[in-house]
């Protein structure tokens, strides 16, 4: 690759990086396959070597020297603190002693303002247009985790005002509606997709922009989104470093099985 090209960067990277930023020292990281798995090992490898990753298959704090293809591949039991199974999984995130430092990282094929999510069908439920493999163990992660980071891909489609089929839950219907329906606190805490970074007001519990990307407008964004979004706390996203990129691309998935994969 010549040395002008070596740190341009993919909407994936960008997108790999703006969720790895999202976790801390101390976090505790559910992820499943693709990209939040990448995202997770390269937080680990950057900035948070003190976060634990851990598995719906019920692999804790497992080494990583290869990034697995799915959360049953035997390359997420190398090394682990603990080789459990689902009981353990759901208990670790469900416990009151480690849930309340859970990040729950997750996708969907829809997304409403209040970051409740769809992966359950498009259409009439009963003759949907699409049908999708449903909630897995994404319903419990959001309901039971202190805070989850959720991965779009943005567009209208995508975001809407009112979902087909509402699979797990966000904020519900704004500030007390996750107590209403008697779940812990908790709730979503950014929306990363290949146009920005999105966030939820602290009182309304409302979806905002928060970051565009370098090139991105928010009127771009805004065009991408099936409801208003407020743009007035919007600033321009600082870029993968070198340094995060150099990581990512040759430490986390040198193989390019997820970076390389099409959007």
């Amino acid at each position: 690759m010549p040395e002008k090209d070596r740190y341009k960067y993919s909407n994936r990277e960008m997108m790999a990086i703006a969720a790895a930023r999202e976790v801390k020292n101390g976090d505790i990281v559910f992820c499943g396959t693709g990209i939040s798995m990448l995202a997770a090992m390269a937080a680990k490898n950057i900035n948070a070597p003190l976060s634990t990753i851990f598995f719906e298959t019920g692999a804790i704090d497992a080494k990583l020297e290869e990034l697995p293809l799915a959360v049953a591949d035997s390359r997420v039991m190398y090394k682990t603190a603990v080789n459990g199974g689902l009981a353990e999984a759901f208990a670790t995130m469900q416990n009151r002693f480690t849930g309340s430092r859970v990040v729950g990282i997750l996708g969907a094929a829809q997304i409403d303002i209040y970051g409740n999510l769809n992966s359950t069908a498009i259409g009439d439920y009963r003759q949907p247009d699409v049908r999708f493999s449903g909630s897995g163990g994404a319903c419990d992660v959001a309901s039971f985790v202190n805070r989850t980071i959720i991965f779009m891909q943005h567009e209208k489609r995508k975001f809407v005002k009112k979902l087909d089929y509402f699979t797990s839950p966000g904020w519900i219907d704004g500030p007390a509606g996750r107590k209403k329906a008697g779940l812990p606190p908790g709730g979503p805490a950014a929306v990363i997709t290949n146009l920005g970074v999105m966030r939820f007001d602290r009182n309304s519990k409302r979806m905002y922009l928060a970051a565009t990307y370098p090139g991105i407008t928010s009127a771009e964004i805004q065009a991408e989104t099936g409801f208003d979004l407020d743009s007035e706390r919007a600033e321009e996203f600082t870029p993968p470093t070198a340094h995060e990129l150099r990581i990512l691309r040759e430490r986390c998935d040198p193989q390019g099985l997820i970076l390389k994969t099409p959007s």
